[in-house]
């Protein structure tokens, strides 16, 4: 048994659809919980105007009854605010004639390649869909597989760890309780100096007209060992994080654990040596690898860091062409943020956790939550595994 999550939708259009497919029945799903979510979506200093607009809420159209999943596909909605304001670009039926297209692609994003790949010659039918907007439905998808993975005994976290040249102080120890108060700062930054120093950077480059990239973390807590596989390059859950992580927009790498950072140092110094306890079972005193080892889980935590690029959309565009003449232009300037890596995380935890729910379906398989929860204790008590 697979999980299968679709979107659909356009940044200004009507609103977005995530369809969730192969989620036992009888799974508990909270509304607020999505809800909660979607607004951590929305959080963090360096936000455009489009925030001041979108209150975003889920509805539910097909899937769950009296809050508990049927067993059959689920059926997510969230309604465009703005919409309203562009209901004549962005209508789905035709509309008079007369509306101007835009020809001014942007470096950095899809637009050129979009209107070369897909025959177009209006670079807002490629925009519009390319759009980070897109992301609202995989969080609102991202919170029912957190529901499912809770269920299992799983927590899924995320913060931010650099903003530009700011980077907060590592910390080896983190735990789930010492996120519970993230969302409290403005750049969801645990570490309370490293988030002053954000703001400030945030505040001067966009003062310059500048955007701003960074880093963030997400972390799994709970995880049993032997989730994905080594058997096939397919089903090495490295590759799959991986993937995930890099289809959000403006995610330019992702690495595992140390990932970059063991390239750097002799094999003495950068794998995860192996203890055993008769009380502890099997641990390690490290957590270089973040959790993962020949494309399986290994019950540590798993870490998965994502870095994105500055935002292609800037206030003092750059140079282009205009698609239509083949003259130079300055490329399109739309309204945007100048800062997005705190509302990233968000959607790199909504990704993780989809892949996660996915690994934990294809092994532990169930046509209802309660046949998944007896599955994974057979499982755990076969290995032995004891939760931390």
């Amino acid at each position: 048994m697979a999980l299968h999550l679709t979107t659909a939708g356009e940044s200004h259009g009507p609103g977005l659809t995530c369809i969730i497919e192969g989620l036992p029945a009888g799974l508990a799903i909270e509304r607020e919980a999505i809800n909660r979510d979607l607004s951590r979506r929305q959080l963090g200093h360096g936000r455009g105007g489009r925030m001041k607009i979108e209150r975003d809420q889920v509805q539910v159209t097909g899937g769950l009854r009296h809050g508990r999943t049927l067993g059959g596909p689920i059926a997510l909605q969230v309604l465009n605010r703005d919409y309203a304001n562009w209901e004549e670009r962005m209508n789905p039926w035709p509309v008079p004639a007369g509306l101007q297209e835009v020809h001014l692609p942007r470096p950095g994003h899809a637009d050129l390649v979009g209107t070369q790949k897909y025959g177009l010659t209006d670079v807002r039918d490629v925009l519009e869909r390319a759009s980070a907007r897109e992301t609202a439905a995989r969080v609102a998808g991202g919170a029912v597989a957190k529901a499912f993975l809770a269920a299992l005994g799983v927590t899924v976290r995320s913060h931010v760890i650099q903003i530009a040249s700011v980077h907060a102080p590592r910390r080896e120890d983190l735990q789930a309780r010492d996120f519970d108060a993230v969302d409290e700062s403005p750049v969801r930054c645990l570490d309370a100096g490293a988030s002053r120093e954000m703001v400030v950077e945030i505040d001067r480059l966009r003062k310059a007209n500048e955007s701003l990239g960074g880093v963030f973390e997400v972390i799994a807590f709970g995880l049993v060992p032997g989730l994905g596989s080594y058997v096939s390059w397919g089903e090495r859950l490295d590759g799959r994080l991986g993937q995930a992580i890099l289809s959000i927009q403006a995610i330019k790498a992702v690495s595992i654990g140390d990932g970059f950072e063991v390239a750097g140092v002799p094999g003495s110094k950068a794998h995860d040596e192996i203890f055993y306890e008769e009380m502890r079972g099997y641990h390690r005193h490290t957590n270089r690898a973040g959790g993962v080892e020949g494309g399986m889980t290994t019950g540590a935590p798993l870490v998965v860091r994502g870095s994105m690029k500055p935002l292609p959309t800037l206030t003092k565009p750059l140079r282009s062409v205009d698609i239509a003449t083949h003259e130079p232009a300055e490329a399109l300037r739309e309204r945007t943020d100048s800062c997005t890596v705190p509302a990233a995380g968000v959607v790199g935890e909504a990704m993780v956790a989809f892949v996660l729910a996915d690994a934990y379906r294809q092994k532990l398989g169930g046509d209802h939550i309660d046949d998944a929860v007896g599955a994974l204790r057979a499982y755990e008590e076969r290995i032995a595994w004891r939760r931390s």
